[in-house]
């Protein structure tokens, strides 16, 4: 066993170094606290031996004002997740004119967004569990805001298609790891309420999506000339709407600490530890409450098999070992008991996202269509220049449609939010189901 030696390397706010001067680390990872019996109060012994597992440790460190900012900061998150995915179909009625838009055409590019983000689902969720929720995080959500930004200097349909594209790989990692991210920082009893609470700024990035389009996509002043680029106000649009992205890696970089639950897993006590103590010193309010003194249940498996990739020489065996260990979680889902319930899980979760953003993606177009007069179910196969007359000037009900719809969301919200801990997520998906 050897001693910890303080470096004094800069650490995130949230992420304080709390150790204390007599605080040991070993490096098998099995013991955290080793305090001599000269700062160990009488009858403390059997305290600091506890072991706790991931659950205990949570009701430990209670709860209270961390995870009303842990919910802020990753509801920012999720809204602008939200607001990166719809602002494609608020600029759709505008952008179709200087991109000289079909009718596939802005399917396509509705589509990739979607697209993005099933490649980006499988690679971001690998790599959550073996570098860490946070990390990913960070990186996920900064390329989802890097390319969704750049997309608005795009002067071709192509060249926006695949920015679109890249942004939809950066959200199919934010949006699931946010939610496992989340729930491994709460209390079992809470967790139901607090990822209902969590969803709930889903809908507050349609909101914030609808009400951008609203203030910018109209108005004259959001209209100049770069370089040879005819920068509407659409474009403009595409950029604000990639801020809530970039701004909320800069505070996951910044604020927030790694999940327990993960660092457990990968063996790293002290550091979980650490973790633990600051989430009970800021519930507690550091009312001058100790913190209480205990050992955790970890896993080396992760440590281990870090270590055994190391030994394989070739890139090709790494590789190899590397795919292998992304496909057996999948594999697993669609084994012994889980296999019906995966297969039931994912057509639910089809039919629910087949009907809400099929809709929801083209809500902006279709109104515009019916506000020119023309049929929602027009096919528009042949993209002219003299299209541009339908699409200038503005017309600003099409927005206003588009923010009414997405507040319509929040009764439904709140509702779940009361109701989940008391009813639980099977009725509730019954009974809101058909009522849709």
């Amino acid at each position: 066993m050897s001693r910890y030696v303080y470096t004094g390397d800069a650490v995130p706010l949230l992420t304080g170094d709390n150790r204390e001067p007599n605080e040991l680390d070993s490096d098998d990872g099995e013991i955290i606290f080793d305090r001599s019996t000269s700062n160990v109060p009488p009858g403390a012994g059997e305290v600091a031996q506890r072991r706790l597992t991931y659950e205990e440790a949570i009701e430990e460190a209670g709860f209270g004002l961390f995870h009303w900012l842990l919910l802020l900061l990753c509801g920012w998150a999720n809204a602008s997740d939200a607001v990166e995915i719809l602002c494609v179909s608020f600029l759709l009625p505008t952008a179709r004119c200087d991109l000289l838009l079909s009718s596939s055409d802005m399917g396509l590019l509705t589509a990739s967004i979607f697209l993005g983000m099933m490649v980006g689902g499988y690679m971001w969720g690998y790599l959550a569990d073996q570098r860490g929720r946070c990390k990913v995080l960070v990186v996920s959500l900064s390329v989802n805001g890097l390319f969704g930004g750049l997309a608005s200097a795009a002067p071709w349909f192509w060249l926006f298609l695949l920015l679109r594209f890249i942004s939809g790989v950066g959200v199919g990692g934010s949006i699931p790891v946010i939610f496992s991210y989340f729930s491994e920082f709460m209390p079992r009893l809470r967790r139901g309420a607090m990822i209902s609470a969590l969803a709930t700024f889903w809908m507050a990035g349609n909101i914030l999506a609808a009400g951008l389009a609203w203030m910018v996509i109209p108005r004259t002043w959001a209209h100049f000339s770069l370089g040879g680029l005819d920068f509407q106000s659409w474009r403009v649009f595409v950029v604000l709407c990639s801020v809530p992205s970039l701004t909320s890696a800069l505070l996951f970089r910044l604020l927030m600490p790694e999940s327990p639950k993960f660092l457990m897993e990968a063996g790293r006590e002290r550091e979980a530890i650490r973790v633990f103590r600051l989430m009970f010193e800021l519930n507690t309010g550091r009312r001058g409450q100790p913190f209480p003194e205990f050992g955790l249940c970890t896993s080396s498996k992760k440590r281990e098999e870090a270590d055994d990739l190391k030994l394989l020489v070739s890139r090709r065996e790494q590789l190899a070992n590397i795919l292998k260990k992304g496909v057996k979680p999948i594999q697993q889902m669609f084994r012994g008991v889980l296999r019906s319930r995966s297969i039931v899980v994912l057509i639910i979760f089809f039919c629910i996202s087949f009907g809400y953003y099929g809709l929801w993606m083209w809500f902006p177009e279709l109104f515009t269509r019916i506000e020119n007069g023309g049929s929602p179910c027009a096919n528009v196969s042949l993209p002219s220049p003299l299209q541009n007359h339908s699409c200038y000037p503005v017309k600003t009900a099409v927005y206003l449609e588009g923010f009414v719809i997405a507040a319509s969301n929040l009764p439904g919200n709140i509702f779940t939010i009361l109701m989940m801990d008391n009813t639980g997520g099977k009725t509730l998906l019954c009974e809101s189901l058909p009522a849709a």
